[in-house]
């Protein structure tokens, strides 16, 4: 079969594309290298520098292709507060771009991966059922995609599934992005000898998932009929963990002895955010297979082997006050 990957470069969409290839599939991706990285392309997947919002690209990568994984995504939930224009361009008009080409060239089947902020300030732990409440942009951008798309695929039926990952950790992370991605953020500026920063108390809950563990059920809802119209949570819901707890975790791992500088909170950050993963658990056979310290000695690891950055404030603030973070404002990290 031939499957199209957008965000190949980055975290997820590289290491998807990567089993994809190993099962035998031919693999066609696209990334604007916004957030990904061009070494994380596996050199067997036919690839192109393409924004997912140029339509006219999209609709040429699309020929032939059966199955769309659509991965690609400015992730910057926190950031979309401040720059909500750029944050939802992307997801909105990006999203409907590859969906509008890929129905208009047959494709069988598209995969969109959400994110959790659908939920907002839902009680957790976040169910299916919930009625998408987003607290920011950024989750305003991919319930607007997630309508978009059942509302095309319904209409020219093209089969669908919509999976919600959320806080996937392991080896590629982007880790040098100020903007995204907690744990590696910690570990970057930990193994650099350098305190991290933690917003508000620190007793945010959070579930991390491995990588690996994500990509069963992404496969499963690619490739078998299982889960097919459905929204579906992908990840943990047991061992919630605050961002205290993170740093805590991560101390012994990367050796650092200082402690972590606490911020004022971010606006419109969920306090609690945990996803129920029981339907994954029923329809695709999801289990947690890797346990917290494993995932972040991936990350670690991964770190060390390419070695700690400077981190790339690459992206404009929109929207500058009193209320910006500073580690944004002031580039603190």
């Amino acid at each position: 079969m031939k499957f199209l990957v957008t965000g190949i470069a980055g975290f997820l969409g590289s290491h998807l594309a990567e089993r994809l290839l190993t099962m035998g599939h031919a693999v066609v991706g696209c990334d604007s290298l916004i957030g990904g990285e061009l070494i994380n392309v596996p050199p067997e997947a036919e690839f192109h520098q393409y924004d997912c919002r140029d339509f006219n690209s999209m609709l040429k990568i699309c020929r032939g292709v059966e199955v769309v994984f659509h991965c690609a995504a400015t992730a910057y939930e926190g950031l979309s507060v401040f720059s909500p224009a750029l944050v939802m361009d992307n997801i909105v008009t990006g999203s409907v771009s590859v969906f509008s080409a890929a129905i208009a060239n047959g494709a069988r089947r598209i995969v969109f991966c959400s994110s959790m902020a659908r939920y907002g300030r839902n009680q957790t732990p976040f169910l299916e059922t919930y009625t998408p409440a987003p607290q920011d942009p950024y989750g305003i951008a991919k319930v607007a995609a997630e309508q978009a798309l059942i509302n095309l695929a319904t209409t020219h039926e093209v089969e669908f599934a919509i999976a919600v990952p959320h806080n996937i950790i392991g080896a590629r992370q982007k880790f040098d992005d100020p903007y995204r991605n907690v744990a590696s953020i910690m570990a970057n500026l930990m193994l650099q000898g350098r305190s991290p920063f933690i917003y508000g108390d620190g007793e945010q809950l959070r579930c991390f998932s491995h990588v690996e563990d994500c990509l069963a059920c992404l496969l499963s809802l690619g490739l078998s009929d299982r889960g097919l119209s459905q929204i579906i949570n992908i990840g943990p819901d047991e061992g919630a963990i605050s961002i205290n707890h993170l740093f805590r975790s991560l101390k012994p791992i990367t050796g650092f002895e200082g402690q972590a500088v606490h911020l004022a909170d971010r606006p419109r950050e969920v306090k609690h955010a945990v996803c129920s993963s029981a339907k994954a658990r029923q329809l695709l056979n999801y289990q947690t297979t890797r346990e917290l310290d494993s995932g972040l000695r991936d990350v670690v690891d991964y770190i060390r082997q390419v070695g700690p950055r400077k981190f790339r404030y690459h992206l404009d603030l929109e929207i500058r006050n009193e209320r910006t973070p500073r580690t944004w404002s002031e580039r603190m990290m």
